[in-house]
């Protein structure tokens, strides 16, 4: 490392120096061009800061903090206005006085900028101008394409009169939004009033909402699978009407998430996250035995086998044996895996057919010969899975095996920054991700999951507009990846998935992306129909008992297909 960053200065680390600072120069030249001088570069820094941190700042704060004598300042401003660098909005009704803002084009420089500033201090401290003849550096190359620049603020404020309510769900996508919120508000020109709740309080929160004559929030949060119940019931307003008088970019959305938030062919939601569910293995401990990373349910159990050591603290694998939701969703997950859904939906090339499915497609499935051969594999992995597995939900999954207790386990993208970003677990950058390890029908899936931000059909009309505009800002590719520059690891955005800067962050973003790419996704082993969150909940009981010893396998499976046939029948599917 050269010794200026170090603290003291000999004549090659000088030059370096002063290379650095003749190429930073010369990027802002390059970027920011003849209408922002280097005087007046004190006033892009405190804009693009305040703008970043959520503070107000107006034409006499700006030219304040500037250094710059104050008509001095207020010149470069009004230049800047006027090449459109900088934008206003008005901050009372009248329209006399006014916030100023970076536009999205000087976000967009800055961005550049810092991108460019950042390599070339790489460059520097890594030492690789020491083969440059005079120490003068080349021309810097281009900036990495791809790379998405932070939101810019709405051209208006929101005409909501009071903040904009949100409910969500207290996961770690939405806990990022909440510590965005004062860059949200400055960007909508509103409060934002976020309400989190876990999974099934927030689904009851939205259904008590539905009944009230007005809806208490002006957008809500829906887990994918619950847009069928959601649709049925009439609870969400269409979003077509909207999306063809100021459209949204969907072809960037995966597209397993956003069918996911349609229903009877109307777009309900624009997905704000999609989370994968992957099989995660400790790369370390598999090849100190000489595994290979399993392929199948049959190499699942015999590397469990190999790996099981509690003596050493460390089990053969993990997953979700909690009674209800927890153990509903790795019961449908794996018999996915296996080569059937819950419900017997018609086959396609590429998995099942979800959208129109009716009749008897909607037939449950407990007594498939997968569901047995899913359940025989259960029985299996206890036996090389935590003694309490039958109590492990989500987050003591990612726990255990975040921890190093866990060789193997099945994840999911909401909780793996417990391993994929915190450099003192055992399995940070230790760590490998297989779709859902395959029974002897099945073939390779990954389990899509999410929530799509939603406008409850309740909804004040007066507001639609407005929550509208909010909602496409909050569903874009540019707060998507300030969700995941800020601890999320979930993304329902392509671009967002392939910005270089995004996938820098852990190898986990760039595996669900490769996942989309063969066609491993897939949302039908978790269908968004009618009756499927009650299925999920039946299947968590029967077969809690099953493994727990108190129900044989028969009877087990013919009481979860008599519970999940009556449901189906009191919606009137067949």
């Amino acid at each position: 490392m050269p010794n200026f960053v170090r603290g003291s200065l000999q004549k090659q680390d000088l030059n370096q120096f002063l290379d650095f600072v003749v190429a930073l120069y010369d990027e802002s030249e390059r970027i920011f061009g003849f209408q922002i001088a280097q005087r007046d570069m004190r006033l892009v820094i405190e804009l693009v800061r305040n703008h970043f941190t959520g503070v107000l700042v107006t034409k006499s704060s700006l030219a304040a903090s500037s250094g710059l004598s104050y008509g001095t300042a207020l010149r470069a401003i009004e230049a800047m206005l006027d090449a459109k660098l900088i934008v206003t909005r008005p901050r009372t009704s009248t329209g006399r006085s006014y916030s100023l803002h970076p536009s999205g084009d000087l976000i967009s420089r800055w961005h550049a900028f810092a991108h460019r500033g950042e390599k070339l201090l790489r460059e520097v401290t890594a030492e690789v101008h020491h083969d440059r003849p005079g120490g003068r550096r080349r021309t810097a190359p281009e900036i990495a394409p791809g790379i998405i620049p932070p939101p810019a603020v709405l051209a208006d404020k929101l005409s909501l009169g009071r903040a904009l309510r949100v409910l969500v769900h207290a996961d770690t996508t939405f806990m990022a939004m909440s510590a965005l919120r004062r860059q949200f508000e400055l960007i909508l020109g509103v409060p934002i009033e976020a309400h989190a709740r876990q999974i099934d309080p927030l689904h009851d929160e939205i259904v008590a909402n539905s009944r009230r004559s007005q809806s208490r929030y002006d957008l809500i949060a829906c887990d994918l699978p619950w847009f069928g119940e959601m649709g049925h019931h009439g609870r969400l307003l269409p979003l077509d009407p909207l999306m063809a008088q100021t459209p949204v970019d969907i072809g960037d959305i995966y597209p397993d998430a956003l069918a996911s938030s349609r229903h009877g062919g109307r777009q309900l939601g624009i997905p704000m996250l999609m989370t994968g569910e992957v099989f995660a293995y400790r790369t370390d401990l598999l090849e100190e035995k000489q595994i290979s990373p399993p392929g199948n349910a049959s190499d699942v159990i015999e590397a469990a086998r190999q790996l099981h050591a509690p003596g050493q603290g460390i089990f053969g694998i993990v997953w979700n044996g909690g009674r209800g939701t927890a153990l509903g969703h790795s019961f449908i997950m794996m018999m996915g895996a296996f080569g059937r859904p819950i419900i017997d939906l018609k086959r396609t090339a590429q998995g099942f057919e979800v959208e129109g499915a009716h009749g008897e497609a909607l037939r449950p499935t407990f007594l498939s010969e997968e569901a047995r051969q899913t359940v025989d594999y259960m029985r299996e992995i206890m036996a090389f899975s935590p003694p309490n597995v039958l109590d492990v939900t989500w987050f003591e999954r990612a726990s255990i095996y975040a921890n190093g207790n866990a060789a193997m386990a099945y994840s999911h993208s909401l909780l793996a920054h417990l391993y994929e970003t915190v450099p003192q677990s055992p399995a940070y950058r230790k760590t490998g991700h297989l779709p859902h390890p395959v029974g002897p029908n099945g073939r390779p899936i990954v389990p899509v999951g999410g929530y799509a931000l939603c406008i409850p059909a309740n909804i004040t009309p007066s507001r639609i507009a407005s929550v509208w505009q909010a909602l496409r800002v909050l569903t874009s590719a540019n707060a998507g990846k300030l969700y995941l520059m800020n601890g999320s690891l979930a993304s329902s955005r392509i671009s967002v998935s392939r910005d270089p800067e995004v996938r820098s962050i852990s190898p986990f973003i760039g595996a669900i992306d490769d996942f989309a790419a063969k066609e491993y996704l897939g949302m039908w082993p978790r269908p968004p129909i009618l009756g499927i969150p009650e299925i999920i909940a039946i299947a968590g009981e029967e077969i809690h008992d099953l493994l727990a010893g108190r129900k044989g396998v028969n009877q087990a499976l013919n009481d979860a297909q008599n519970r999940a046939d009556a449901i189906m029948r009191s919606h009137g599917h067949y």
